[in-house]
C-alpha cells in the first residue's frame, strides 16, 4: 500500500454519510448524487475511502467512487465494531464513528473492494427476493397449521392460504431457474466443475458461486467456512466453564441450510465425505455433528476446485483439500 494514501473514514446512513480524513476535519454529505460530487471535490491525491457494509445504503456511494477510479474498501461491520471496542471508546456520535473508521483504515490497511458485475447484482437481488418468499411460506404454513388446529376452520381461509403457498413456491422455482441461467452465462466452466462434486447439485453450486462472487471474495477455505457460519466455537475458561463445541451460526443462513441438505447425499456418494461421516459416527458422535463436518468438507472441496481450476477427482482428494 502506498505510504501517501489519503484515507477517508465514512459512516453511512440512509440519508447522509459522515466523513473524516487525515486533516481531522468532519464533513457530512447527503447520501445522493449531489453529496457524492461535493465529497469528491474535497479529496486530495491518492484517496482511499473506507466504509462499513451497511445493508444497501453504502452501495450507491461505493459504486460511484469506483466509477470515478477512486479506491474503495467495504469492511465487515463486526470487524470495525471490535476495533472500536479494542480502543475502549465510550463516545458514540456520527463524528466519532467516521473517525474510528478512519483510524481502523490506518491501522488495518484494508483490501480493495471491486463491487459486482451487473449479472452478480441481478443474481443477488433474485436470491434476496427468493429469501423473502421463503419467509412468507413459513408464515403461511404456521397460519395454516393454526387454522387446521381449530375445531372449526374456515374453508375460505384454508383455500386462500393454499393458493398463496402455491404462488410463492412457483415464484421461488422461477427465480431459482433464472439465477441458474445467469450463473451459467457468466461462470459456465466454474459451475460445471463445482457441480462435479458429488452432493452438490446445479442449484447449490449456483448459490455458492453467487454468494462468493465466483469464490473471489475469499482467500482461504477457512474464511469461506466462517462465512457460512460452520466454524466451531469453543468456550473454555478455567475449570468452571467448559461448554460443548458448537458452530457459530453467524454466517449466511441460506448457504448453511442448503449445504446441510446437500450433506445427506454427500455422506453417501462423495468418497471423502462418506469416510469422514463414518469416522465421526464410529467415535460415538452424533449424526448431526457428522453432517456438519460434511458441510465443511463440501465447502473446502468447492473452494479447492474453484482455485485450482481442476475437476473433482476422488483420487486426488489429498492434493485438493488439506
Amino acid at each position: 500500500m502506498n505510504e501517501n494514501t489519503n484515507y477517508f473514514g465514512i459512516d453511512i446512513s440512509k440519508d447522509v454519510f459522515d466523513v473524516m480524513g487525515s486533516d481531522g476535519l468532519f464533513h457530512q454529505f447527503s447520501n445522493e448524487l449531489t453529496g457524492f460530487k461535493r465529497f469528491i471535490k474535497l479529496m486530495g491525491s491518492n484517496p482511499h475511502c473506507v466504509m462499513e457494509s451497511t445493508g444497501v445504503y453504502h452501495l450507491r456511494l461505493a459504486y460511484y467512487l469506483i466509477e470515478h477510479n477512486i479506491k474503495v474498501s467495504v469492511e465487515n461491520p463486526l470487524s470495525v465494531k471490535r476495533f472500536i471496542q479494542m480502543k475502549l471508546s465510550k463516545i458514540k456520535t456520527d463524528k466519532s464513528d467516521s473517525k474510528m473508521i478512519y483510524e481502523y483504515a490506518i491501522m488495518n490497511r484494508p483490501s480493495l473492494w471491486t463491487g459486482q458485475t451487473k449479472s452478480q447484482i441481478e443474481c443477488s437481488h433474485l436470491l434476496s427476493l427468493s429469501n423473502l418468499y421463503t419467509k412468507e411460506i413459513i408464515v403461511l404454513k404456521n397460519k395454516l397449521h393454526s387454522e387446521e388446529a381449530q375445531g372449526s376452520p374456515v374453508p375460505r381461509v384454508i383455500r386462500s392460504i393454499n393458493r398463496s403457498l402455491k404462488f410463492y413456491k412457483k415464484e421461488i422455482e422461477t427465480l431459482e431457474i433464472t439465477v441458474l441461467k445467469l450463473v451459467k452465462q457468466e461462470y459456465q466452466d466454474l459451475h460445471s466443475r463445482i457441480k462435479s462434486i458429488p452432493g452438490l447439485g446445479a442449484k447449490a453450486s449456483a448459490l455458492l458461486i453467487v454468494l462468493t462472487d465466483g469464490f473471489e471474495r475469499f482467500n482461504t477455505a477457512s474464511e469461506l467456512c466462517s462465512f457460512a457460519g460452520l466454524t466451531p466455537i469453543i468456550r473454555e475458561s478455567g475449570s468452571s466453564i467448559r461448554s460443548r463445541p458448537r458452530i457459530s451460526k453467524m454466517g449466511n443462513r441460506r448457504l448453511r441450510k442448503v449445504l446441510f441438505i446437500c450433506s445427506f447425499s454427500a455422506s453417501k456418494h462423495n468418497k471423502a465425505c462418506r469416510e469422514l461421516y463414518s469416522r465421526i459416527v464410529a467415535k460415538g458422535k452424533s449424526k448431526k455433528l457428522a453432517l456438519i463436518a460434511v458441510c465443511n468438507k463440501l465447502l473446502k472441496q468447492a473452494f479447492a476446485i474453484a482455485k485450482s481450476h481442476l475437476w473433482y477427482d476422488e483420487n486426488y482428494e489429498s492434493v485438493l483439500v488439506r
